[in-house]
């Protein structure tokens, strides 16, 4: 897709639009006008019609916006249309909630390998999720090529552990510890 450049006010709007889309198609509706629109994400309804002209025509005059092709566009240009393989790493309460979770609102964020040090879970299937050994953890995460982590540890091991996960080629963490993490700056 062609590089298209638009406004940084346009660009934060964009999954504004996207997730109320999400929310027309799975309730069935077929087209949207910009007024429904602008009432359910509360961005007045000129500026939705500038904001998606940046695309060219997506919709018609007296007509509207037919909400799966919109939808469509919208996931391509948010880059919502590839899966993406996290990690889960601390399979306690919290990571058991997220492993339970494993975003199926979404489509494309899968948890796909959780890590832990308690040998009753490690090499079990949770969720549909094989559970490793923490010591299996920078291997798994390199052979999976796994961009993200979600870090669900005590705070004692959490620095630690994302080194770790950073020495193993995580580029993101999302962090549920209470600890603000150092990352390197590569």
């Amino acid at each position: 897709m062609d590089e298209i450049k638009i406004l940084k006010a346009t660009a934060r709007r964009l999954p504004l639009y996207y997730r109320y889309l999400i929310f027309l198609n799975d309730e069935g509706k077929e087209k949207v006008s910009s007024t429904e629109l602008a009432e359910a994400v509360q961005v007045d309804s000129a500026s939705i019609r500038r904001d998606f002209s940046y695309f060219g025509a997506l919709g018609k005059r007296g007509y509207g916006y037919d909400v799966k092709n919109l939808l469509n566009f919208f996931k391509k240009i948010l880059n919502q249309d590839t899966l993406t393989n996290v990690a889960l790493v601390g399979v306690g309460n919290m990571g058991h909630a997220l492993l339970n979770y494993n975003f199926k609102r979404t489509n494309n964020i899968r948890i796909s390998a959780a890590f832990d040090i308690n040998p009753e879970i490690t090499g079990t299937i949770m969720s549909g999720v094989p559970v490793y050994d923490m010591s299996e953890m920078k291997k798994q995460l390199r052979e999976q090529q796994i961009p993200i982590a979600i870090l669900c540890v005590p705070q004692t091991a959490a620095q630690r552990t994302a080194n770790e996960m950073f020495d193993a080629g995580i580029k993101g963490i999302m962090n549920f510890t209470p600890l603000r993490l150092s990352a390197p700056s590569s």
